[in-house]
């Protein structure tokens, strides 16, 4: 036999030498080790004491354990399997500790605080007043309830839950709210607890026991009516200050551009009568400060913000907000609202009917010029956006149709006609033509120099 094969046989003698074969002892060279007699594991390892649940809740042992541990009334009948009701909890929880007390169940004396929710129950009826006290200040009617705990006390309180409750046993956050719910509505009469849509939202954070309070807004959908020119329709901020608090000389101190505006004139007498914290105006569309809306109003939507008062007859408020203005807006057709209708205010593409006075400079044949006008029905303008507004909007060219032009009217110099558009035309810009940014124009057809004296917002075609 060859060295090399001497060699493999070795190789294979040590690998294949556990008995097979061979005197050899793989297991002679290891020490015996001492036998160690294994410690019974508690399944509750808090620095508790050696507290074993030989059977979760709602058997005798498990409850004994759930006494033995230090939990509250509150969290024995949660974390029972047995029926209950936040109504009687404490009640229940006190019935279910004597039963087995009675059995020899003793409560660990190291134990300071309920391990489960850390005696957050036991001061449940605090807070519950606490809240209930702040709350009454407000009107209405629908509560929802949140908490925030912090983290290592919802992962401890699961694993213990887990480990000690019974099965299906509620978790503390949702417990918490429901009990929290509970004494609230004991307390307030007439709210009730939601999960969504509400109209107050009440936070408990239940390390600090401090509540955050959130008035949702309310908001009112109506029509308004502009009757007098030189209103914007909301807040301008002063153009020398940028509206900065306690404003400048230029605004009088005020902060605004304008003394007033359609969102002021509305929202401020409402703001008021809901003592809200501030407004938010929503319209379809806008008009220029220095053009009336008339016929059937502009749809809007108020917001108020943060307000303390929710319920009123909206006539009255209507009434009001008209009696206020002084016969500058007025307003109809107000009823309560929603958010969602804010996005379909702001996203309705309404045609709207104007009148419109213009002066031409030159001489003219009348004829001529309404046979002009007359063939602009049914036309589509491409307008690039107006030098007027080019500071605040995105220079582009816009296609607008112009939907319909009646009752056209001749008084020497100056014409006057009526007119329906596709939402988003410049309507003085179809008259003057903004030096060829709107083609075609009567101004452009005409070869002749148009201003416009003033416009008037007929209808929203809005339904």
């Amino acid at each position: 036999m060859s060295e090399e094969e001497n060699t493999e046989d070795d190789d294979w003698s040590n690998f294949a030498s556990a008995g097979y074969g061979s005197a050899y002892d793989p297991w002679a060279d290891l020490v015996p080790l001492e036998e160690v007699e294994e410690e019974e594991e508690s399944e509750y390892d808090l620095e508790l004491g050696e507290l074993v649940v030989y059977s979760p809740p709602p058997s005798d042992d498990g409850l004994d354990n759930l006494v033995m541990m230090g939990a509250c009334n509150h969290c024995i009948a949660r974390l029972s399997g047995k029926p209950f009701n936040w109504e009687e909890i404490e009640k229940i929880g006190a019935e279910l500790r004597d039963e087995s007390i009675n059995r020899g169940a003793k409560k660990d004396e190291s134990v300071e605080y309920c391990p489960f929710c850390e005696d957050l129950f036991v001061d449940i009826e605090s807070i519950a007043e606490l809240v209930s006290n702040q709350l009454i200040k407000f009107e209405f009617s629908k509560l929802q309830l949140g908490a925030h705990f912090a983290k290592d006390q919802v992962v401890t309180e699961d694993d213990l839950r887990t480990q000690f409750g019974a099965n299906g046993s509620q978790a503390l956050k949702s417990a918490f709210n429901d009990a929290l719910g509970t004494k609230l509505s004991s307390k307030l009469n007439d709210v009730t607890l939601v999960k969504e849509k509400p109209e107050v939202m009440l936070l408990i954070d239940t390390l600090t026991l401090e509540p955050t309070i959130e008035l949702r807004s309310l908001y009112l959908y109506g029509r308004y009516r502009k009757l007098e020119r030189g209103i914007p329709q909301t807040r301008w901020p002063c153009r020398s200050c940028k509206g900065r608090d306690g404003g400048c000389v230029s605004c009088d101190g005020t902060g605004q551009q304008y003394a007033t505006s359609v969102q002021d004139l509305i929202g401020e007498p409402l703001r008021a009568a809901f003592d809200a914290r501030d407004t938010a105006f929503h319209g379809m569309g806008r008009e220029d400060i220095d053009v009336r809306c008339l016929g059937r109003g502009r749809p809007f939507v108020v917001e108020m913000k943060g307000p303390k008062r929710r319920y009123a007859d909206l006539e009255e408020m209507a009434e009001l907000v008209n009696s206020t203005s002084k016969g500058r807006i007025e307003i109809s057709d107000l009823r309560h609202s929603r958010r969602s209708e804010v996005a379909r205010i702001k996203g309705t593409d309404a045609e709207k009917s104007y009148t419109i006075r213009f002066l031409i400079h030159g001489e003219y044949d009348a004829e001529k010029v309404e046979e002009t006008i007359n063939s602009m029905e049914g036309v589509t303008l491409e307008q690039q956006t107006p030098q007027r507004v080019a500071h605040r909007r995105a220079d582009k060219v816009r296609h607008r149709k112009v939907v319909s032009i009646e009752n056209i009217i001749t008084d020497e110099s100056e014409i006057q006609m009526d007119v329906r558009v596709q939402s988003g035309t410049y309507v003085k810009e179809l008259v003057h033509g903004d030096e060829g940014r709107t083609v075609p124009s009567i101004a452009g057809l005409l070869e002749l120099d148009c201003e416009v004296t003033w416009l008037d917002v007929n209808d929203v075609h809005a339904d």
